[in-house]
């Protein structure tokens, strides 16, 4: 698994950014432009993503334990671990399977409810995902996904890169998910956010996160869909530093 490391080696505080399904690490680089230098993060690419293009994407299960084994060696004091959709589900899954590992969480967009007809939208992925190669659907994909202009060649150029295996095996994942029991045992702080103008689901699954852990805090973003973090990376940004330097 590729990871991208930056910030101060030496900082008392680690902060792990999990990325969505269907982009990578560089999806956070708006983010990191605006965390203080003194931080160190840790950015991997997720199995089948990215420069980890060749990895397998078998589970959610196998990729948390793979993380946390990348955390031990790199960050054995553990880490506030922020994730964005897929890689927010990946956020609670470590919080409730290696608490140890985890100094906080911050989830964002995260699914916690099954999809109904998840058969019928992988059938539908599956047809569609040879698309994903051409440029002009990766483009419109990228519009959805609020991909700033910047970011946009990442993406056309990891859409290609992608697997057909792995989109419908991490896409299935994402479709499947639900709370963890081990979540509602996570004594560490938890910031659980939701845009506005995300689907319902969404909003419902953000309130079982947060209802389903005492002591997390719920935030719904203004303005807001299915992009927080591309969106407004200033506010992302900020509510990371404030949890790394314990913040209320």
């Amino acid at each position: 698994m590729y990871v991208y490391e930056t910030g101060d080696a030496d900082a008392p505080s680690t902060i792990l950014l999990l990325h969505g399904g269907g982009v990578a690490g560089w999806m956070w680089r708006p983010t990191l432009e605006r965390l203080p230098a003194t931080v160190r993060v840790i950015v991997p690419d997720l199995p089948g993503h990215g420069r980890s293009a060749d990895e397998t994407y078998r589970s959610h299960e196998e990729t948390a334990r793979a993380v946390a084994g990348m955390l031990e060696e790199r960050a054995p004091g553990g880490a506030l671990v922020a994730g964005f959709s897929l890689g927010a589900q990946l956020a609670v899954l470590l919080a409730a399977t290696r608490p140890d590992l985890v100094t906080g969480a911050v989830v964002v967009s995260a699914q916690a409810r099954p999809l109904r007809f998840a058969r019928t939208t992988l059938g539908l992925l599956a047809a569609t995902a040879p698309l994903a190669r051409r440029r002009w659907f990766a483009r419109l994909q990228a519009k959805q996904l609020f991909i700033p202009d910047e970011l946009l060649p990442d993406y056309v150029r990891d859409s290609a890169r992608m697997s057909r295996e792995n989109l419908l095996a991490s896409v299935g994942e994402n479709l499947r998910f639900t709370v963890p029991a081990g979540w509602a045992g996570f004594t560490e702080p938890a910031l659980v956010m939701v845009g506005e103008r995300e689907r319902k689901l969404l909003h419902d699954s953000a309130r079982d996160l947060h209802e389903s852990l005492p002591g997390s805090r719920m935030t719904s973003v203004p303005g807001c869909g299915h992009g927080i973090p591309l969106q407004r990376p200033d506010l992302f940004a900020r509510a990371l530093t404030d949890r790394v330097q314990r913040r209320p």
